[in-house]
């Protein structure tokens, strides 16, 4: 199914192959991941996870509840998902489903604001031809990487876009609550790979651990603990990719044991981890 946009947007993408569920990943940069998913019926089951999602269907239909609601994204449209917020995922037809997504940090996109808060597009689809064009720019090509300089222009060419979609104008971030939410950030980025106490980001922070909870999720839709969690299962993600074994990622990634890691992966990304390692790697992957 595609439907007449104005234009060809997805010349040299390549074509929805049939029968073939596969996950295929880009070379990550800093703060943004990108990947093209291929799928059909059902792929992901409700979760959620701390970055902005944003998307393009290439082929098919894409159904997915969000919100209290279902929705659908043909070709051409775009799809944002807020972080945190509950989604499932899949193909809306028998013909399968392809589509492009990168995933956003929200801390990269706050510096490009100046302190506003996170634009929210509550539909979680859109049809916007110069926003689609923006997107395609990272997500055109999967084998190159992105470097610093192009994905800083890229930031601030999305971010109005997305503004524009939400349709309302943004709130600031006060002051205090940018500063211990950017403080709390790095130094769990830092030391993602072990538990964090709260006692820690309280002497970091110098704000105790009830406001700074507050202010981490105005800032960043999402809260410390959440962070911490998808920074490890980030790392998971990327020691999948390297065809690791599953049980000695868990315990790379900090987790107390492989079934804790097998929940926590499905909360966050909707499928389990062994599922997640056979998209990417091909049949032969173990589960």
């Amino acid at each position: 199914m595609s439907r007449d946009l104005g234009e060809e947007p997805f010349q040299g993408l390549g074509r929805l192959c049939a029968a073939e569920n596969r996950i295929i990943a880009a070379p990550s940069a800093e703060g943004l991941e990108r990947i093209e998913a291929r799928f059909h019926g059902s792929a992901f089951e409700l979760h959620r996870h701390d970055t902005y999602a944003i998307g393009v269907t290439l082929d098919g239909v894409q159904t997915f509840r969000y919100r209290g609601a279902r929705r659908q994204s043909l070709p051409g449209q775009i799809i944002v998902l807020h972080p945190d917020e509950l989604h499932d995922g899949g193909a809306g037809t028998e013909d399968g489903l392809r589509y492009r997504i990168l995933y956003l940090e929200p801390a990269l996109m706050l510096d490009c604001l100046g302190g506003a808060s996170l634009p929210f597009v509550r539909d979680g689809v859109a049809t916007d031809v110069p926003l689609r064009q923006t997107l395609l720019s990272a997500l055109g090509s999967l084998d190159s990487e992105l470097d610093e300089l192009f994905v800083a222009d890229f930031i601030a060419r999305l971010m109005p876009g997305l503004v524009r979609l939400a349709g309302q104008p943004a709130k600031p971030v006060p002051r205090t609550a940018w500063r211990a939410a950017t403080l709390a950030r790095d130094y769990l980025a830092d030391n993602a790979w072990r538990t964090v106490r709260s006692a820690e980001l309280e002497a970091v922070t110098g704000l105790d651990r009830y406001a700074l909870s507050r202010h981490f999720r105005a800032a960043f839709s999402t809260s410390p603990h959440r962070f911490a969690v998808m920074r490890r299962l980030e790392l998971a993600r990327r020691m999948i990719g390297d065809g690791e074994p599953l049980a000695q990622i868990a315990v790379a990634a900090g987790f107390s044991d492989q079934s804790h890691f097998n929940r926590q992966f499905k909360k966050a990304f909707g499928i389990p981890p062994g599922r997640w390692a056979t998209l990417v790697r091909g049949s032969g992957a173990a589960a």
